[in-house]
């Protein structure tokens, strides 16, 4: 195998694919990443922890010969970063080593045999998608957040996507506090299905994914799912185990609604928080007549008192939040003011934006203080 290649030409689809690559792995060959030189003038990337795969493509600027090999990903990743931006390179392989030269400059890197590198199973998709970047990424950061990590309930580390008909729908929950986003797709209409994302795959996609209107694939299988972009293809697989019904969760016939600035409800949330308990983080709310009081102590007798103006009319309640919680809440939101359903003070909290487009809405449980 023998191409040359621009800098940055290597180095993009290098980035893109180390996500997915373990450096301390007990497979030597998972620390590696898999170059493809094909006769088509392409060069694929391709890295993969088992878990998930990512596939990257880029033109090469001269091919003198295909080939495939693998070479160690941090080292060829740190060399590229290292060299200067206009530099043209030119990779050869030589026998057991895979030689990187531009200019004065050469580096010899250690090579494992292509055939040995393992690869996701070929699948089919039962339901594939597509939809703009943008709404794809608006669902996963309206709800990645709130992803459980390291649970002992594994199905709770990841988020669960559900096709419902003509709704694609984003869920999230650690068990203390939900979040949902949904988004309208006529192509899903008669299609239903559930499947949930781990953790790590989530957050992959959320640093390879832009947000502009740029159509991408998702192809949902039984056990795997694939999102195609123009420059790059993620594969993944899922989380096999029974998401909790989400539905159950979602407060039905709250009583009392409290509306309030976003920005004047984060802030206060901000500062009380610098006296609450570091362990368990507890804000009282106590709401009367057109007025939110916000109280914070700690174990070392310390307070935090805020009062806000908000629209609010009904009797005085108490109520008590984890406060790190809410401010995850209202950090996402981005509408200017926020509403939040109440019933009492045992009760959980439904919070979503005025007017929103996103559909997102947030479920927080209380606190005892």
């Amino acid at each position: 195998m023998q191409f040359t290649i621009e800098r940055d030409a290597l180095l993009k689809p290098l980035q893109m694919v180390s996500g997915a690559i373990e450096r301390r792995h007990t497979l030597p060959i998972l620390s590696n990443v898999l170059i493809e030189a094909r006769e088509d003038g392409q060069l694929i990337l391709t890295g993969t922890d088992l878990e998930i795969e990512l596939v990257a493509m880029s033109p090469i600027q001269q091919l003198i010969s295909p080939g495939r090999i693998t070479v160690p990903a941090k080292k060829i990743l740190d060399i590229c970063r290292s060299l200067p931006d206009t530099s043209l390179l030119s990779v050869t392989v030589q026998g057991d080593n895979c030689v990187v030269s531009t200019g004065k400059s050469k580096f010899t890197l250690s090579t494992l045999s292509a055939n040995d590198y393992p690869n996701l199973e070929s699948w089919q998709g039962e339901v594939d998608l597509q939809l703009p970047r943008s709404q794809l990424r608006h669902l996963l950061d309206d709800t990645a957040f709130s992803m459980a990590n390291q649970d002992v309930r594994y199905y709770l580390n990841g988020l669960l996507f559900e096709v419902d008909n003509g709704t694609l729908r984003s869920v999230a929950t650690d068990g203390h506090r939900l979040a949902m986003s949904s988004i309208e797709l006529a192509a899903t209409a008669g299609h239903q299905k559930q499947i949930i994302i781990p953790r790590k795959g989530v957050l992959e996609v959320m640093r390879l994914l832009i947000a502009d209107d740029q159509l991408v694939t998702l192809s949902l299988g039984q056990n795997h799912i694939r999102l195609t972009d123009t420059q790059f293809s993620f594969s993944c697989k899922l989380i096999d185990g029974r998401f909790p019904d989400y539905r159950r969760v979602l407060p039905r016939n709250s009583t009392k609604l409290v509306t309030a600035h976003r920005d004047v409800l984060k802030d206060s949330c901000v500062r009380a928080s610098i006296l609450s308990n570091e362990k368990y983080r507890g804000v009282r709310f106590t709401l009367s007549s057109g007025e939110l009081q916000i109280v914070a102590n700690n174990p070392e007798h310390e307070q935090a008192e805020e009062s806000i103006e908000v629209e609010y009319q009904g009797d005085t309640l108490e109520i008590g939040f984890n406060v790190g919680y809410l401010l995850d809440v209202l950090n996402t939101l981005s509408t200017d003011l926020v509403v939040l359903h109440l019933s009492d003070g045992n009760s959980s909290a439904l919070i979503e934006g005025v007017g929103a487009k996103s559909g997102a809405m947030y479920v927080v449980m209380p606190m005892r203080l």
